[in-house]
């Protein structure tokens, strides 16, 4: 996984209204939920980061590694949830998950289809129908994209999560769900009724 620097600054004010004068000088608030526990249940470190430097991790179809710099405090942490204005789509709040080597974490990894696969050759059209599958696995371990070899794949048939292993990787998305499939198209169809 890429890693990248991201800073921000510990706040004190927490609320609807603080976090609304955040957002108009140009911060998002966001949270940090590390290993810390009061009462079973994650602590939550409270700080605001300049949406410039967000941009470069929320803006894009790959996944980070983020080496959070919190008031010269390093931490290592992944995006775990963004939240969007329903109307203007600008981002509200995000919240980060603090990583270690020892615990392994589930993120959501893109997929990339590798070779030009049969069905596509004779006239079909490949449909992705998931973008990321989640995997569990210490976070050194997980790759920036799943590499999934459609070559064989013919029309009318499809490619499920069960029929895919990765090595170091857990996979946990249910292994019923259709990664990709090859749609009859009509111009194959008119192929298929002329050689007949």
């Amino acid at each position: 996984m890429k890693e990248i620097n991201v800073t921000g600054q510990k706040r004190t004010d927490l609320g609807k209204k603080a976090s609304k004068t955040l957002r108009k000088e140009g911060l998002v608030p966001c949270n940090l939920y590390g290993q810390a526990m009061a009462d079973g249940k994650p602590v939550a470190m409270s700080f605001a980061c300049p949406m410039t430097e967000l941009r470069k991790i929320v803006y894009t179809p790959h996944i980070y590694v983020i080496n959070l710099i919190i008031d010269g405090e390093p931490h290592t942490a992944i995006m775990k949830e963004l939240q969007f204005h329903p109307v203007t789509d600008a981002l509200l709040h995000v919240d980060f998950l603090e990583v270690n080597d020892q615990k392994p974490i589930t993120i959501g990894i893109p997929v990339k289809l590798v070779g030009l696969a049969q069905g596509v050759r004779d006239g079909g059209r490949m449909n992705l129908s998931i973008r990321k599958i989640n995997v569990t696995a210490p976070y050194q371990q997980i790759p920036e994209h799943l590499d999934i070899d459609v070559t064989a794949l013919k029309i009318g048939k499809s490619i499920k999560v069960g029929e895919l292993s990765f090595e170091g990787l857990e996979l946990a998305t249910g292994k019923d769900v259709i990664v990709c499939s090859i749609k009859m198209t009509r111009a194959a169809m008119s192929a298929a009724a002329a050689a007949e």
